[in-house]
């Protein structure tokens, strides 16, 4: 069995394998480590959860030993899809080059460029970034990519459905043709086939694993759910998962909870709460600082419940995660295997629940043809029973308005409230309001005509100004204007002759 004393490592990087516990390399390791110290382009192809995250972090740190960073331009580059990720990458690379003297930093959106270009002027070695941000800093000319030796793009398929393959292309575009580069991905797209083609150079190709596959560690069940009103769905799926959650009992120490829209999240993350379950949100519009304190909560055990949207799904590295619930049937069928695959890492045992109703049975079919296996069927607790608040059929939001609207207490109201009806009206009073009333004359039913406010006013003509017009128009056909006919005085000339 290789062992990562084999691996022709630098000492300093063995020293601080060591320290975290690591002795043997996972299969992505022992295969993608070897080529990438020789220098070779790289691909790696493995499930999540495999370390392909320590596979280039550990060759980058023993290829850049020797060298010194120059101002603005970084030595290497890694790009993440996700702000998680990139944190999760520089936090890998401080653990393992704690014993070298090489510096980092991290560009992420969430956080100020000033404190990112204070780093970036000093010179790093390894620059971690997202797609996006790495262009903002080079479009505001404060980065130069001009030096890179090594460039790294990890979780490749994910850089494909959030939309930055563009943004990659130019990436490459900006760096030196002479890089090596170490591309992961874990499944091979055809636009990430075209690329790997386009801009890699006879890479060593790395597969370990079936593309798409999930480890083996992770039981997978799923539980239907009819629900008895279409418009009840949520509610009853949330009751399911907590009676779900209940019948777990000890054995759900932690669980991430995906759904497929932030809205869902936050309302799922609420819910939950109010029933005494220990749960926050974390998605993409959040603020850094809040996602960062939450995953930091999560993974201190403070938190129990992570309520995630994709944004989680892929690359984030939380070993002891003992259950993973599909709150939402992902709508991509790669995307089931990432959510699941945040459990049972590192050779764990772990536990995937999906729940599902009949509408989402085109996306439970895609994804056990991407399995090529069934998912297997489990019945719901039996505890588990639709309350009749969630068979109710919900309100319309203007009655919901109106009920939750308070009462009125204006005097308007008031005396339309207090009108006696015309059986408790005094005789004489209701026969002197009925005289009265046939005293109006009633006005004339007709739908076209407008108010008399409504009314378009008529212009004036312009004439009007000076006075009368109701006479005939007076113009120069009619009435020679008196200037015309005043005597013009001769000149001497003409009265001498």
């Amino acid at each position: 069995m290789t062992k990562f004393s084999d691996l022709k490592l630098d000492p300093k990087v063995l020293q601080a394998i060591a320290d975290t516990g690591y002795e043997t390399p996972t299969p992505i390791q022992a295969g993608a480590i070897p080529p990438a110290l020789e220098g070779k382009d790289v691909l790696g192809i493995a499930q999540t959860g495999t370390g392909k995250t320590a596979s280039f972090v550990l060759p980058m740190i023993t290829l850049l030993g020797r060298g010194r960073a120059r101002a603005r331009m970084p030595r290497s580059l890694v790009l993440a899809p996700t702000r998680e990720l990139a944190a999760q990458v520089a936090e890998n690379f401080d653990n393992y080059a704690k014993y070298t003297k090489l510096t980092k930093a991290l560009l992420i959106g969430g956080v100020s460029f000033g404190e990112q270009d204070k780093l970036i002027d000093r010179g790093v070695d390894v620059l971690i970034a997202t797609p996006g941000r790495l262009l903002d800093h080079f479009e505001r000319g404060k980065l130069l990519l001009t030096g890179v030796q090594i460039m790294v793009v990890d979780e490749a398929d994910r850089m494909l459905d959030m939309g930055f393959i563009p943004d990659i292309e130019r990436i490459f575009q900006l760096t030196p043709f002479t890089r090596q580069t170490l591309f992961f991905s874990a499944t091979m797209a055809p636009e990430i086939e075209r690329i790997t083609n386009t801009f890699l150079h006879a890479p060593a190709r790395v597969e370990v694993a079936r593309q798409a596959t999930a480890s083996e560690t992770i039981e997978q069940r799923l539980i239907e759910i009819t629900p008895t009103r279409r418009d009840q769905s949520a509610k009853q799926k949330r009751e399911l998962l907590r009676a779900i959650i209940k019948a777990e009992g000890d054995a759900c120490t932690n669980a991430i909870l995906f759904c497929n829209r932030k809205t869902e999240v936050d309302i799922l993350a609420k819910s939950l709460k109010s029933h005494g379950l220990d749960a926050a949100p974390i998605h993409g519009d959040l603020d850094q600082s809040q996602r960062t304190r939450t995953l930091d909560g999560f993974r201190d055990g403070t938190l129990r419940f992570l309520v995630a949207s994709d944004v989680a799904a892929r690359g984030l590295d939380i070993p002891a995660v003992s259950h993973v619930f599909n709150f939402d049937v992902p709508s991509h069928a790669e995307d089931y295997v990432h959510r699941i695959g945040r459990t049972g890492r590192a050779g764990r045992k772990g536990c995937a629940i999906t729940l599902s109703t009949p509408a989402d049975q085109k996306y439970l079919d895609a994804i056990e043809a991407l399995l090529k296996k069934p998912l297997p069927r489990v019945a719901a607790p039996e505890s588990f029973a639709v309350s009749e608040a969630s068979q109710r059929p919900a309100r319309k939001t203007d009655e919901r308005k109106k009920a939750e609207r308070p009462a009125r207490s204006s005097s308007r109201s008031r005396t339309r409230e207090e009108k006696p009806s015309p059986a408790q009206e005094n005789p004489v009073v209701a026969q002197e309001r009925i005289v009265e009333s046939a005293a109006v004359e009633p006005k004339p039913d007709n739908q076209h005509e407008r108010p008399a406010k409504e009314k378009p006013r008529s212009r004036a003509p312009k004439h009007d100004r000076r006075g009368d017009t109701s006479g005939p128009v007076v113009g120069m056909g009619d009435h020679v204007p008196d200037f015309l006919l005043r005597a013009v005085p001769r000149g001497k000339a003409s009265t001498d002759s």
